[in-house]
């Protein structure tokens, strides 16, 4: 379909806002629908491409790995480097589910591609930051963060990395303008293809073209880049949002409305960061390195559990969004609630296969002689953060939808609330005052998320009932 036949299904007003809805398109209908179906169907497809992204991580992982023990360190001396990249680039995009949603609640076609294309300016502006601070500083920031004798490994990768970040930034940028506007099985392709792709080319340009460490950064780089130009393909003749410059009219409040959604939630990264290095500095103290590799190992199992439960709250965002948008505040109670229900059936029955299969996991992580003894400690670790899956829905659905309807700060005062602080003060309490050591640090973890994600529920829900309140008002006054 070219982009003149995408325009012929819209009929617009004299103020350039949709007049029928039954001549959106399919992603479009559907977040404006029953938001019951939208969610259950978005969270459905995105926990594919999940499930092949977090694939495409282990496999990636274990393809370097052959490279010997340099190549997989250089890869995590780079890696704070490359959560720059990433939390920015989910950030943005979280941030433009919420904006583009919100327009496309309130009908708005002419502002929804302003906005889109205001989002590529920022995409520019930001990658031309990274390649000319992190690429060239590369070097003296490895050899701080300690690299040694693996930064020349650690150079081969980071410059093709941070010199093909423009294609990681948009693509994972738009995936956020496609759900904005209900695109989900667009995302789900795009994101599908990016971890096939990386997944097959990985071997070809490390091994068959001898290109090592090199090779590995290439593959992604060069999965990204194709992925990148389908959507671009999508955005110029079937997508709802239209990318053409004649649309693109700068405004200070465009960028600040996307902004301020987008950093709060770009923060979560150092915020995950952060959690992690205060952990590790209360086991040092209680436990020693034994404590440490213990949660090193078992929080990536928690991690994988995160990722197959974050569906549920990205949908939440576009859907929470274009009801705010259209000013249907009472769908936001149904969507919370709904979500919630959703979320904690996929996050008990996560929990429970965690806690049955928590020693064969284990074993994956102590079949070396070096690490044979950490096997029951990494059990206890996995069946009792068990339970901290369980309460992430109720606290991660609260705060998506403070992010779809706009409210960055909120957000970002949540998720550091629920996310870090109460956890932290909690491990610390327990392990070391109450002197329960590991074990109280993992405790901690569970309470702190409980406490965090009951507070972020009520928070959510007396602002949910702050506004429809208000808009109850106006109606009365309307009538009066």
């Amino acid at each position: 379909m070219s982009n003149i036949d995408k325009h012929k299904k819209f009929k617009w007003d004299s103020n350039n806002k949709l007049e029928k809805n039954n001549e959106e398109t399919e992603g479009v209908s559907t977040i404006l629908g029953d938001p019951k179906k939208a969610i259950l169907k978005f969270s459905g497809l995105l926990m594919v491409a999940m499930v092949l992204t977090s694939l495409n991580n282990v496999v990636d992982g274990i393809w370097v790995a052959g490279l010997g023990q340099n190549a997989l360190a250089a890869i995590g001396f780079v890696a704070p480097l490359t959560l720059l990249i990433a939390g920015f680039s989910n950030g943005l995009s979280n941030g433009s589910i919420s904006v583009i949603s919100r327009l496309i609640g309130a009908n708005n076609k002419k502002e929804v591609d302003n906005t889109a294309i205001h989002i590529m300016l920022i995409i520019l502006i930001f990658t031309v930051v990274i390649m000319s601070t992190v690429g060239l500083f590369l070097k003296p920031l490895l050899i701080m963060l300690g690299t040694g004798s693996t930064v020349e490994f650690g150079l081969q990768y980071g410059y093709i990395i941070f010199g093909g970040s423009i294609f990681t930034i948009f693509t994972v940028t738009s995936y956020g303008i496609l759900r904005g506007e209900g695109n989900v099985k667009k995302t789900t392709y795009a994101m599908s293809l990016g971890a096939l792709l990386n997944m097959v080319l990985d071997p070809i340009f490390i091994y068959k073209l001898n290109m090592g460490i090199a090779g590995a950064a290439l593959s992604t780089v060069l999965s990204m880049a194709i992925v990148s130009f389908i959507i671009i393909y999508w955005f110029r003749r079937d997508t709802y949002v239209n990318l053409a410059i004649k649309n693109f009219k700068y405004s200070v409040n465009i960028m600040k409305k996307i902004l301020v959604v987008s950093l709060p939630s770009g923060a979560d990264f150092l915020i995950m960061a952060i959690l992690i290095g205060s952990i590790n500095i209360i086991l040092v103290t209680v436990s020693g390195i034994e404590g440490v590799a213990v949660y090193s190992a078992g929080w990536q199992i928690v991690i994988v559990a995160v990722v197959l439960l974050s569906p549920v709250s990205i949908s939440v965002i576009a859907t929470a969004g274009a009801s705010f948008g259209a000013e249907k505040y009472e769908n936001l109670n149904i969507i919370q609630n709904y979500s919630i229900k959703l979320g904690i059936l996929i996050a008990t029955i996560t929990s429970i296969t965690t806690f049955i299969l928590a020693p064969y996991i284990a074993e994956l992580f102590t079949y070396s002689p070096a690490t044979a003894g950490l096997g029951g400690l990494i059990t206890e670790f996995l069946r009792i953060m068990s339970l901290y899956y369980i309460f992430i829905p109720i606290g991660a659905t609260a705060a998506s939808v403070l992010q779809g309807i706009g409210r960055g700060r909120d957000y970002f005062i949540l998720t550091t609330l629920r996310v870090l602080l109460l956890s932290v003060v909690f491990a610390y309490i327990l392990a070391i005052p109450l002197g329960m050591g590991q074990q109280g640090v993992w405790w901690g973890l569970v309470i702190g998320n409980i406490l965090g994600s009951l507070i972020a529920f009520a928070w959510s829900k007396l602002y949910i009932k702050k506004i429809t309140t208000l808009k109850g008002r106006e109606h009365k006054a309307i009538k009066s």
